[in-house]
């Protein structure tokens, strides 16, 4: 939900992109929204085009004076403007060779240059860098030599050859509009980094919950259903011949069922909104007698030995998790009916430690195989470790080392 809130909030908005450019699609390509045809910004930018041509034709007397042509030439030059995101190169060109024979011609000069800029621009944006520089390369190219040689036989009559001064502004204003456009295709490649790694950031804590979720579901569903199996096993068996027995274990049954219920709901409430509190405290180690009471009802007398730790909640619960899979994996593969918890502390180290006499049975109880994995996972989201494996003198041991900087009172 937090992930959601982040996304609709406005103030991050110009952070990654502006408000109104689509965010690219896994593939790097942009969603339809920005193929979309700029109508606006083009009627726009025509009117501006024709009303400030109008505007510099009084202060350039010695310029042709506009006519027909030019205006359906600057026409030609803004409205090329509309496929500029379909078609950036051709518009990128088609603005720069429409505004060279506008030029040519002997019109005045004005903002006819701006649907070159806006043209270039769009070309540079999208990642036609050299269709764009090109155009304004055939635009000074093909500028410079009309002022400077072909201005003889083109209108107006009686001009004069171009100086360098003007060259040079000309040159300038080429080298701004790449500049701009470099900036502003570098910030649109910081906007799309952004917004991909925004949104792999998303997936990733996406993926962690559910695999956090899968594995609390693992742990409870495991030690539950282990004890129903052993329970159930164990009615049927004593269901003729001994009545009271079988009643006991439906009784067991029954209780497993619903604690078993109750931590599912609980696990499941996390995927409410965060108004939502949970109905449950999540279990610690101070439910470790009644794991051992549970344990007992399966068949199997667990000895604790050494003093639980005190330690916040989410490492409580995953030391918890960690005794309560490690005895679930006894009652499953084990035949032995004597398992050991041991707490102590090595060092900077908290070691819990959990033994069995076996030997294996290999009946696996309807376990997924995933409860040493889970383990693991659970002890290296606290910088912990996780040992496994037979002991040299028969049995199994499972070893947990949790950092001691975990412990409440330190």
């Amino acid at each position: 939900m937090a992930v959601m809130e982040e996304q609709r909030a406005p103030s991050h908005w110009w952070r990654h992109g502006p408000p109104w450019r689509a965010a690219p699609d896994d593939d790097g390509t942009e969603t339809p929204r920005e193929r979309r045809w700029p109508w606006r910004s083009t009627a726009l930018l025509t009117a501006f085009v024709l009303i400030g041509t109008n505007f510099a034709e009084h202060s350039q007397p010695h310029r042709v004076p506009l006519d027909g042509y030019a205006r359906v030439l600057l026409l030609i030059a803004s409205l090329l403007l509309l496929w500029r995101n379909r078609y950036p190169v051709a518009v990128a060109f088609g603005t720069a060779t429409t505004a060279l024979v506008y030029l040519a011609a002997g019109y005045p000069y004005g903002p006819v240059f701006l649907t070159v800029a806006v043209g270039c621009f769009s070309a540079v944006v999208t990642g036609h860098r050299r269709a764009a520089w090109g155009s304004l390369g055939l635009l000074w190219a093909g500028h410079a030599l009309v002022a400077l040689w072909l201005y003889r036989w083109l209108p107006p009559s009686g001009d004069r050859r171009a100086g360098l001064a003007q060259e040079i502004v000309i040159a300038t204003w080429v080298l701004a509009i790449v500049a701009l456009s470099e900036l502003a295709r570098i910030r649109r490649e910081q906007w799309a980094r952004e917004r991909a790694d925004r949104a792999q950031a998303a997936r990733r804590r996406a993926d962690e919950e559910r695999l956090r979720i899968a594995r609390e579901l693992h742990d409870v569903l495991a030690h539950s259903i282990s004890v129903i199996n052993v329970q159930a096993g164990m009615g049927l068996a004593l269901l003729d011949s001994d009545p009271e027995q079988a009643r006991a274990a439906l009784t067991t049954i029954k209780a497993a069922s619903k604690e078993a219920l109750g931590e599912v709901r609980q696990v499941l409430d996390t995927l409410r909104t965060s108004a939502a509190a949970p109905r449950a405290p999540a279990p610690g180690l101070d439910r470790l007698p009644e794991l051992v009471q549970q344990a007992a009802a399966a068949g199997l007398t667990v000895e604790i030995e050494g003093e639980p730790p005190k330690l916040p909640p989410g490492a409580d619960l995953a030391a918890f998790r960690i005794v309560q899979e490690a005895l679930t994996n006894v009652v499953r593969h084990s035949g032995s009916r004597h398992a050991r918890v041991r707490f102590a502390h090595d060092g900077d180290a908290l070691r819990l430690r959990i033994d069995d006499d076996g030997p294996a049975t290999g009946d696996d109880a309807g376990g997924s195989g995933n409860g040493l994995a889970g383990m693991r996972e659970r002890a290296a989201a606290l910088g912990g470790t996780i040992e496994a494996g037979p002991r040299p003198d028969g049995g199994f041991r499972v070893l947990a080392v949790l950092p001691s900087h975990l412990r409440e009172d330190q």
